[in-house]
């Protein structure tokens, strides 16, 4: 019930729908079909705050487990109070709990530990307790003397002490959190080179920026140097300002004992909570700096995947290289392969008019309308040989050049000879970068999204948080525009909420055995598909040219009755859906009165307008309702440009200081936060997406750098 109460106030919501959302959940509904087909119970709840709301429920439900395991533990050791119970109850973090446990959790063997075998902690109450006034250290100590336990002077017993009052101040939890904020709001993170050589970290061989105030990608890049040993990091605060505090705490005056306290209170800061505490403030940087590059990465990755297809064109894909030649592949409107060979424009062949003439005849051949270049190796020469074979040609001819990233990785995968296993790798390649302009979807699908490459610092984020975010983009993608049921992949069914790979490979052989699916409920006889899976996926696969013109929206069947009965009373029929008839559906709908429509329907207002829609447009993918991709005829080089010119890029990248945009010179240009509106932005984010369309100023050249500055204040 906590639980509850917590993420309905986090997420604003009423405590009735995040009831029903806990419990969808743990019915093993997929979050897709919750933020589909269930929103009268959610409150329509964005698909994207259903996805941060589940993350937020398993971190309370660990915390949760976490409070139980630890209070069982300290219970066991028979060292639970009132006031501890209390306090683990009222813990919020998963840090705070384990600083509550930090004094009783099994310890390696320490200083503070042996001093305890030798009969010492007495002695350190006494001490730290600082009641007495009278004697010396020496007479408090010398009953403490133990030739056997290797205690043989005053000053020994004395020192153990200090050891155990070092480990006890380090340990409480009410301390650790005062450091921690101290730290957070005075701490520098400073870095220095470990050598001299040039490198790309060169701006922070002799570098300090407050800890409140380093951006994250900044995080990052000075971790990566760490870890590649050309920097030495330190988290530095002034020490007094920290020692003072710490005297405040423990430190008593007037007592025998009080200088003896205030030597273990500046021995336990150097020894044991300086360190602790740094790490603990760098872990909790880079986790906060991983989580930031990870939602970036997945907010470039959903535009990418959602990228208009470029629908009923014959492609040829060109995979770029050098020595071993350009491969090539035409394929189909539908992605079949038509034809494949290798050319030879580039150096050191630069068999430039053998290859022209093979195009040629292969354009004329099939027909080509467009020809996909990947970006990699040679792509440069690659561009302006295909530029001058499109001048040359008699037939309407235009370009683009596409993100390679993880072709070559896909071409060699199991997947890929799976799929095409008469084709070597470096053709599987050349027909993926077809297809990706395509169908991008379709076909990015196939790839380990960290090999996308829309996002900074990748390789250097948990896996396990990276793979789960960005596999949620993917499904949140693909069962946002769905699917074919009779031409998707196993890959691309696989992401298909409610599916699993085995369940996708059956679907395909069932498809293979018994022909074209010609209705929904046919997927019912598909072997190890329940009505579980049924009812999770049958809503995101489409089936044109169906019986049923229902199977082929995104109407779920559930809802079949309550649509059939909305076009009954609105004079409708199904022939009309299917051609297209539904102008007036709306305006009907509205003359009648939509709550009272959708009463007579048995459904809810969400429900009901999401129906309409669908019914309105049958088939529909929501992608053709994008800009489509920018096609090129001919191709710039960088020398070409010069200050003040306007262009228009599609964005490629978006990362926290600004985006970068191709405008086709091969080399992509940097618009910088600053340069991307006069409004104050926090993120660049708030004004571009990953495939926007996007008029751009060049600002400078550097061809030394190959680096090209632009704005998009014009």
């Amino acid at each position: 019930m906590y639980i509850n109460q917590k993420l309905t106030q986090e997420f604003n919501l009423r405590a009735e729908h995040t009831k029903n959302i806990v419990s969808l959940i743990d019915e093993g509904n997929t979050l897709p079909f919750i933020a589909r087909y269930r929103k009268e119970m959610t409150g329509s709840i964005d698909d994207q705050i259903l996805r941060e709301l589940n993350d937020r429920l398993e971190y309370l439900r660990n915390l949760q487990k976490r409070k139980e395991e630890v209070t069982e533990s300290i219970t066991a050791q028979l060292k639970m109070t009132p006031e501890l119970e209390a306090a683990i109850t009222a813990t919020s973090t998963l840090a705070e709990i384990e600083d509550i446990y930090r004094p009783y959790r099994p310890k390696r063997r320490t200083r503070a530990t042996i001093a305890m075998e030798k009969g010492l902690e007495p002695l350190a109450k006494l001490i730290f307790a600082q009641n007495i006034t009278e004697g010396t250290l020496e007479e408090l100590a010398a009953p403490y003397i133990n030739s056997e336990k290797e205690v043989n002077s005053p000053e020994e017993a004395i020192a153990g002490a200090k050891d155990i009052i070092a480990e006890q101040i380090s340990d409480t939890a009410e301390m650790r959190k005062i450091i921690r904020t101290l730290l957070h709001k005075d701490a520098l993170l400073t870095t220095k080179g470990t050598t001299e050589d040039t490198s790309v970290y060169e701006l922070y061989y002799e570098y300090t920026e407050p800890v409140s105030k380093i951006p994250p990608h900044r995080i990052l890049a000075i971790n990566r140097g760490e870890k590649e040993g050309f920097l030495k990091v330190s988290i530095d605060i002034e020490e007094e300002k920290v020692i003072e505090k710490l005297n405040t705490m423990f430190v008593k005056s007037g007592s025998l004992t009080t200088t003896t306290v205030a030597e273990a209170v500046l021995d336990s800061w150097k020894r044991l909570i300086d360190p602790s505490v740094s790490r603990e403030l760098r872990n909790e940087l880079t986790d906060k700096a991983s989580e930031q590059a990870i939602a970036m990465f997945g907010a470039n990755l959903k535009p990418l995947l959602l990228q208009p297809p470029l629908k009923g064109k014959v492609t040829l894909g060109l995979d770029p290289a050098y020595r071993t030649g350009c491969k090539i592949a035409v394929v189909d409107a539908t992605g079949k392969v038509l034809a494949h060979t290798v050319i030879y424009p580039t150096p050191p062949q630069n068999r430039t008019e053998e290859a022209k003439a093979t195009l040629k005849e292969l354009i004329k051949k099939y027909d080509v309308e467009v020809i996909s270049i990947g970006n990699g190796t040679a792509s440069k020469e690659s561009e302006i040989f295909v530029a001058e074979l499109i001048k040359e040609s008699e037939q309407p001819l235009s370009y683009m050049v596409v993100n390679e990233a993880g072709a070559s990785v896909y071409s060699a995968s199991p997947l890929a000879a799976k799929e095409m296993p008469n084709y070597d790798v470096s053709i599987r390649s050349a027909v993926s970068i077809a297809r990706r302009l395509q169908d991008p979807l379709a076909e990015l699908v196939k790839i380990d999204p960290k090999a996308i490459g829309v996002g900074q610092y990748q390789h250097d984020m948990p896996e396990n948080r990276l793979d789960s975010t960005l596999q949620g983009v993917v499904e949140d993608c693909v069962n946002k525009v769905g699917v074919n049921l009779n031409t998707a992949s196993p890959a691309l069914l696989t992401h298909i909420s409610g599916l699993n790979s085995t369940i996708a490979q059956n679907i395909v052989a069932f498809r293979e055995k018994n022909g074209a699916f010609s209705e929904r409920k046919q997927l019912k006889k598909v072997a190890r598909l329940g009505p579980k899976a049924y009812e999770q996926c049958a809503g995101f696969l489409r089936i044109p040219n169906a019986k049923n013109i229902l199977d082929n929206t995104s109407v779920h069947p559930e809802s079949y009755e309550a649509a059939v009965k909305l076009l009954e009373i609105t004079s409708y029929t199904l022939l009309d859906v299917s051609q297209n008839r539904l102008n007036g559906l709306e305006a009907k709908v509205k003359e009648m009165g939509t709550a009272k429509v959708a009463q007579s329907c048995g459904i809810g207002l969400p429900t009901l307008k999401d129906i309409i829609t669908e019914l309105q447009k049958p088939g529909r993918d929501l992608r053709d309702e994008l800009p489509p991709p920018l096609l090129r005829t001919d191709i710039m080089d960088i020398k070409d440009l010069k200050a003040g010119m306007e262009l228009t890029g599609t964005v490629r990248n978006v990362i926290d200081f600004g985006a970068f945009v191709d405008i086709g010179v091969h080399q992509d240009g940097l618009v910088h936060i600053s340069q991307m509106t006069d409004k104050f932005i926090k993120h660049p984010s708030e004004v571009v997406k990953v495939g926007d369309l996007v008029k751009v100023r060049v600002l400078m050249v550097d061809l030394a750098k190959n680096r090209i500055s632009l704005t998009m204040k014009l």
